[in-house]
């Protein structure tokens, strides 16, 4: 842990982050994330690497993944940024994140197809009920 960055309290990454302290929490129970530290009185602490990753983790979250895919995720973005992987656990975990994107995009189609679903039932409204 690099001892010179700022650390954030829980309270400012659920307000970064627009997450609950509840799933904050959880998200540490479950194994998902770790704070990089923790005050005397035991409150988490948080690096500014540590909100990066848990924004990531809430992009994946209305997507559908679970937290064993996410951690999976995670894990392996770890692995890419050690500063030496080994060679075939990096090949590994690139290959596994290029399966990721690959769902990411299959998902994102879906999301785009029942945007446009919403967006026809409401026009149709507005032609049944007219309104604001």
């Amino acid at each position: 842990m690099d001892t010179e960055s700022p650390m954030i309290h829980i309270g400012e990454v659920a307000a970064r982050t627009e997450l609950s302290l509840r799933s904050l929490r959880h998200w540490e129970e479950v194994g998902l994330i770790r704070p990089s530290g923790r005050t005397v009185g035991g409150f988490r602490l948080y690096t500014e690497e540590d909100v990066e990753k848990i924004l990531l983790i809430r992009r994946m979250k209305p997507l559908g993944f679970t937290l064993e895919e996410m951690r999976a995720v995670m894990d392996d973005i770890e692995v890419l940024r050690a500063p030496a992987p080994d060679d075939a656990t990096a090949t590994g975990a690139r290959r596994r994140l290029n399966g990721i994107r690959a769902d990411v995009l299959e998902r994102r189609k879906r999301l785009v197809r029942q945007l446009a679903m919403a967006d026809e039932f409401i026009g149709l409204l507005a032609g049944e009920v007219p309104g604001p």
